[in-house]
């Protein structure tokens, strides 16, 4: 590794250390071993919960620190939570050699039951089903595996998904562009003041998103929207939750869109959030749904 990039590296273990720093709970870090890559998780709450455990995978571009504000907001004080760094993407993880890299969606289910069988094993899920959740990239993967694998889990919550019930804007895309193709802490910090509507956004977790910029590059896994219709008449309870002004798809329509797709969901959009910062800006009512069960009946609108 060069010099700039061990610097580049370094600056961004900086910034996740800080970012964890300001969690107001002590916070447990596992590796955990899979085929894919050692998986990074951040596990904090009480292990001796009667609620099952909570499994939180973070957006595209961003890691398991960027929940520092839902924690703040009192999220895992009544269950234990694992916050995971996905394989590829910026944080802790370390991807396996290329010849076991992620290629396709089914290796995104088989590396998250190989997660969550080690974490069973290292952290003691108690081996019944758990909670997934997650935001944006991460919601498409946990819809993946919650319809492949649904007898895994009891609830899922997506946060604003991308490519589950609705297409990227290409108005969007075209402005992610240049970021994409040539990530720079300028160009990261310029593109989520344009998505976030110019929010003021809390410098630590803008400095992490900016230090992501630096992150080795792994192309990540895209395919097919999930086959939701797998969850049907399981006992799974499904909550999504939209963010109103996001930017990458039309909410209103992403959310009449779900609610065909899971009559017997809770489907809601929550005004004035944008997509990126919603687990940031939005925390207390992000930790409130992801704390709270859902009673298993339909609903349409936000509640």
């Amino acid at each position: 590794m060069s010099r700039t990039a061990t610097s580049r590296t370094a600056a961004f273990r900086s910034a996740y250390d800080q970012a964890l720093a300001q969690w107001p709970v002590p916070v447990e870090a596992v590796d955990v071993p899979t085929p894919y890559g050692v998986t990074r998780v951040n596990s904090w709450g009480p292990a001796d919960a009667a609620a099952p455990p909570l499994v939180l995978l973070p957006g595209g571009g961003a890691s398991s620190a960027g929940w520092g504000a839902c924690v703040a907001a009192g999220l895992g004080r009544d269950r234990r939570v694992h916050a995971v760094d996905l394989v590829g993407e910026p944080g802790l993880s370390v991807p396996a050699p290329p010849g076991r890299a992620l290629r396709r969606v089914g290796d995104l289910a088989a590396w998250l039951d190989a997660l969550l069988d080690g974490l069973d094993g290292l952290a003691g899920l108690g081996g019944g089903p758990v909670t997934l959740a997650g935001h944006s990239y991460g919601a498409w993967i946990a819809a993946h595996a919650a319809a492949r694998s649904p007898g895994r889990f009891d609830r899922l919550v997506l946060l604003d998904p991308t490519r589950v019930f609705a297409g990227l804007r290409p108005g969007y895309v075209l402005r992610a562009l240049p970021m994409l193709v040539r990530p720079t802490p300028g160009r990261v910090r310029a593109f989520l003041a344009w998505e976030t509507g110019g929010a003021a956004l809390d410098p630590a977790w803008t400095r992490l998103q900016e230090a992501a910029a630096a992150f080795p590059a792994v192309r990540p896994v895209t395919g097919p929207r999930p086959d939701l219709a797998r969850l049907g008449g399981l006992p799974v309870e499904v909550e999504v939750l939209f963010a109103g002004r996001a930017r990458c798809h039309d909410p209103g329509r992403a959310a009449a869109a779900a609610r065909r797709a899971l009559p017997g969901a809770r489907v809601g959009v929550l005004p004035g959030v944008s997509h990126h910062a919603l687990p940031l800006t939005a925390a207390a009512e992000v930790a409130r749904r992801l704390a709270a069960p859902v009673s298993r009946r339909s609903a349409s609108g936000p509640s």
